[in-house]
C-alpha cells in the first residue's frame, strides 16, 4: 500500500523536481555531493516543495549510515539510541522532520555531538528557522530556503509520476489542472493523480474524475503566467491606490484558495512599504489580525483578514521611511560611509547626553564628516508626517 509520491522519491539530486538555486551544475548541493562531504544543515520551505526528498537524495548518493526521525513523534529515548549508534559507526546522519517542534532536551542532547560531528544534522521545516528554531541548534547548522516549485515545475514532476502508472491515459489539460490545484505541492499533485487513477474504471483521467475527487476551485493559476504571483500583486496594488472593494476582492480569491500565508506575508509588507509613516500603528495591527487568523484557521480567519485589509485600503499611504534606507543603502554601496565621529563612539567622554538636556535635544553631529547635510528622510504631506515632523523642529529650537 506504498504510497506513489514515496515510491518514486528522489534517489539522486539530479532526480529532485526544481530548486536549481541549490541544485545542478556548479550549485552548493551538488558540489557537496561530488566532494563526498556533507555538513549540518537546515531546509524551510512550503509542504510538498521536496524537503525530505533533498535528505533521502543527499544521505542515498553518499551511501552514509542515517536514520529518520520526527522532531514531534520520536521521544528524547529514540534520540538516545541514535546517538549511540552514531558512536559505535564513528557519525551518523539524523534527518529531523519538523525540526522546529524540538523540545529543549532533546536539543540539548544533541547539541554536544553536532559539535564534534558524531552526528550530522539535516533538519527539516515549513517554518522559518531564524523564527522558530533554537539559535544554538541554527548556528550549528547552514541553512538553505527552498524555492516554491512552479506550475511547470508541477507538471514535470507530474508526467514522471505517470510513467509509473500502468496504461494511463492523461491529456496536458489535465496536467496543467492538476498542477494549478496543488499551488506548489508536488506531493499533493502526484497523490490527487494516483487516487485518480485508482479511482477510474478504464485508466482514463480526465477534468471530470479530478472535479469529483476535489472540488476545491482554480481561481488565480492560468496555463501560460504565474497567475498566483499576480493576484498578490494585484492585492498590494489595489491597497496601494486605496481601492478597497479591489482589496476585499483580490484577499477573496487567496482565501477561496485557502492561501494564508502569502497573504501574511504580503500584507506584513505593504504595512511597512504602502502605508508605513502615514499610520504607524498598522504594522502591529496587521500582526495581530495575522494572529487571530492562525488562531482560529479558516474558515474564520477570513474575518479578522477582511477587516484588516479594508483599513489597510482606507489608510493614507506613505512610502517616505523605506526610501529613505533605500537611499542610505545605495550610498552605503557607492563606498559612502565615513568613519563614526569620535564623539558618539562606545565610552567617549564627548558624547552630550540628549535626556540631560531641553526636550532631549542637544545639537550635536551623527553622521560621518563626509556624509553631513544628507537627507535620506524626506516627510510626505499627511498629517502623521506632518505633526512628527513640526515637533521635531519645535523641539531643536
Amino acid at each position: 500500500m506504498k504510497i506513489l509520491a514515496d515510491k518514486i522519491r528522489p534517489q539522486k539530486l539530479s532526480d529532485v523536481i526544481g530548486q536549481t538555486h541549490l541544485i545542478g551544475n556548479g550549485k552548493i548541493l551538488t558540489n557537496l555531493i561530488n566532494n563526498h562531504k556533507i555538513f549540518s544543515m537546515i531546509f524551510y520551505g512550503k509542504p510538498g516543495i521536496g524537503k525530505t526528498s533533498i535528505a533521502n537524495a543527499i544521505v542515498n548518493e553518499l551511501n552514509v549510515k542515517y536514520k529518520f526521525m520526527n522532531a514531534t513523534i520520536n521521544n528524547k529515548n529514540d534520540f538516545d539510541i541514535a546517538i549511540e549508534e552514531a558512536k559505535i559507526n564513528g557519525d551518523m546522519v539524523l534527518i529531523v522532520d519538523e525540526i522546529h517542534r524540538m523540545n529543549k532536551d532533546k536539543q540539548d542532547l544533541l547539541l554536544p555531538y553536532i559539535e564534534n560531528g558524531t552526528i550530522i544534522l539535516i533538519g527539516l521545516t515549513t517554518s522559518n528557522p531564524y523564527h522558530k528554531i533554537n539559535p544554538a541548534i541554527r548556528s550549528r547548522c547552514q541553512i538553505f530556503e527552498l524555492h516554491e516549485l512552479t506550475t511547470d515545475d508541477i507538471v514535470s514532476g507530474l508526467k514522471k509520476a505517470s510513467n509509473y502508472l500502468e496504461n494511463i491515459e492523461i491529456c496536458d489539460e489535465v496536467f496543467d489542472y492538476i498542477a494549478n490545484l496543488a499551488s506548489g505541492d508536488l506531493r499533493f499533485a502526484i497523490n490527487l493523480l494516483e487516487m485518480a487513477y485508482y479511482s477510474s474504471s478504464d485508466n482514463q483521467i480526465n477534468l471530470e474524475l479530478i472535479k469529483s475527487i476535489n472540488s476545491k476551485p482554480v481561481f488565480f493559476h492560468d496555463k501560460d503566467a504565474d497567475g498566483h504571483y499576480d493576484v498578490l500583486s494585484a492585492l498590494q496594488k489595489s491597497i496601494r491606490g486605496s481601492d478597497v472593494d479591489a482589496s476585499i476582492h483580490y484577499l477573496a480569491r487567496l482565501i477561496e484558495a485557502e492561501d494564508l500565508d502569502s497573504i501574511y506575508r504580503r500584507l506584513s509588507v505593504i504595512a511597512y512599504e504602502d502605508i508605513g509613516m502615514a499610520n504607524p500603528g498598522i504594522g502591529p495591527k496587521v500582526m495581530a489580525a495575522i494572529s487571530a487568523a492562525e488562531l482560529v484557521g479558516l474558515p474564520e480567519a477570513r474575518i479578522p483578514l477582511g477587516q484588516i485589509v479594508v483599513e489597510m485600503a482606507l489608510s493614507p499611504k506613505s512610502n517616505s521611511s523605506h526610501l529613505a534606507l533605500d537611499e542610505a543603502l545605495n550610498d552605503i554601496r557607492k563606498g559612502s560611509t565615513g568613519n563614526v565621529p569620535s564623539h558618539i563612539k562606545t565610552s567617549s567622554k564627548e558624547y552630550l547626553y540628549p535626556h540631560n538636556y531641553p526636550n532631549s535635544w542637544v545639537k550635536q553631529d551623527y553622521l560621518p564628516n563626509n556624509l553631513l547635510g544628507r537627507q535620506y528622510y524626506k516627510p510626505k504631506n499627511n498629517k502623521v508626517e506632518l505633526n512628527l515632523n513640526k515637533l521635531h523642529e519645535e523641539m531643536k529650537k
